[in-house]
């Protein structure tokens, strides 16, 4: 009996959902009884790869789903059944396509140069109606709505729940809070390696939406759905770690009491990676038409969008892309609710590793508010205005594209070309349709 299913008999599980995100981050999965666990962890459970998002034919052969027994998460939801985290392959070789893969290849890449990245994820979502056209709490009607005490307290019954099964999981959460739009909430957990983060992220959209469902809610995590209020970002926290078996294995390696802000010389050469990869970065880190939405997007009831609208870092300062707001990390605003668990880590890797390799400068700080008083187009370059001008951005760089490897941009970049060439043009029930359930 494999290590999995010893593990999954301990924990009193009879169902392993065998799972992996496909490259538009839509969880796809087989319900495996615990007495085929063990053989079909060996050989892979089968998908027929054309019917999920993964460029692939109906020609093609199975692709075999083949898990990470160190995933292994129950369903607190559901205590006999738990989840387990996959990666692909095809024809008996390993899929370029698999976006936990690609992670793990990023991963490895930073290993060898000493580095382990950890990094925590602030995901944002809705609790709509349970057909997504309004706000579920009739009530929530304040201009600043963000940390509104009675309105969290009318969603207890789902946000302790959540927070009782995160904790039971092992995660850390250590805070959940009203935001600053209607309706709009946000639940923080502990960061960690940027696996586990990944994990737990593609889990928490599953878990949540699972348990809104059970009261009637419809929880979302699309970017911008409705306009006069501010979007779901996903605002990602990162630092660089000495890597086992290094130097300084376990010890942060961004502070440094003698650099700007106390942060190092090579946390600065991570940011410029960010800085210079940022247009291209965001065909992963805003994969959706309705992302554009949110970006540069005018003013909301609240009187602020929160997200950014142009290429900028500062310090303590939320109105730039990029904020330093202590010695131990790098906060990257740019991401929204659609990305992807483990493109976007895997991208963001991609980028700061390339900064670190060729000692990228980032540019000079500006501690403007850049929504009330902008910087000029020389000083603070502005991001994609679509999907379309952002894969135009992912298709130049050579060099991100290099990281992350030619045969998997490639597979990307032409299945979001089609959504983008299916779903452009006015917002309509279309867009929202199809970003609704991100």
């Amino acid at each position: 009996m494999t290590d999995l299913a010893s593990t999954a008999r301990d924990l009193g599980l009879r169902f392993l959902l065998f799972s992996f995100t496909d490259l538009f981050g839509v969880q796809r999965a087989k319900l495996v009884p615990l007495s085929a666990v063990e053989t079909i962890s060996q050989s892979g459970a089968g998908f027929a790869g054309f019917a999920a998002w993964l460029e692939l034919s109906p020609a093609d052969g199975d692709v075999l789903a083949i898990p990470d027994p160190a995933s292994l998460t129950p369903l607190p939801w559901q205590s006999d059944v738990g989840w387990v985290a996959t990666e692909l392959t095809l024809n008996g070789e390993p899929m370029a396509q698999c976006p936990r893969r690609l992670l793990r290849l990023q991963q490895q890449r930073a290993a060898a140069l000493g580095f382990e990245l950890r990094s925590g994820v602030e995901a944002e979502f809705f609790l709509l109606q349970p057909g997504g056209e309004a706000i579920a709490d009739g009530a929530d009607t304040q201009e600043k709505p963000c940390y509104d005490q009675l309105a969290l307290m009318r969603r207890y019954g789902l946000i302790g729940p959540v927070l009782e099964a995160m904790e039971s999981l092992g995660w850390g959460p250590y805070q959940a809070d009203h935001e600053d739009a209607n309706g709009q909430f946000e639940i923080n957990w502990t960061f960690s390696d940027a696996m586990t983060t990944a994990d737990r992220h593609a889990f928490f959209k599953v878990m949540l939406k699972s348990m809104a469902e059970a009261q009637g809610l419809r929880a979302s995590f699309m970017p911008k759905p409705f306009a006069e209020l501010t979007g779901n970002g996903c605002h990602t926290h990162l630092s660089l770690w000495g890597a086992p078996g290094s130097a300084r294995a376990g010890d942060n390696l961004f502070p440094d009491p003698n650099g700007e802000l106390g942060l190092s010389a090579l946390a600065y050469h991570f940011l410029g990676g960010l800085i210079a990869h940022a247009s291209a970065l965001c065909a992963i880190t805003n994969p959706s038409l309705n992302s554009y939405r949110r970006l540069a997007a005018p003013p909301t009831t609240s009187g602020a969008t929160w997200s950014p609208g142009g290429i900028s870092y500062s310090a303590n300062n939320r109105t730039h892309m990029l904020r330093l707001p202590d010695d131990q990390r790098i906060e990257l605003r740019l991401p929204d609710g659609s990305a992807h668990p483990y493109l976007l880590q895997a991208a963001l890797l991609a980028a700061g590793l390339d900064g670190i390799e060729r000692g990228l400068d980032p540019g000079p700080r500006h501690d403007n508010d850049n929504y009330a008083a902008p910087l000029r187009s020389d000083q603070c370059p502005r991001l994609p205005g679509d999907l379309g001008k952002a894969l135009d951005a992912f298709a130049a760089d050579a060099r991100l594209r290099a990281g992350l490897g030619e045969e998997f941009c490639q597979a990307y970049e032409t299945l979001r070309r089609r959504q983008w060439n299916r779903e452009r043009g006015p917002i309509g029930e279309a867009e929202r349709l199809s970003c609704l359930d991100c």
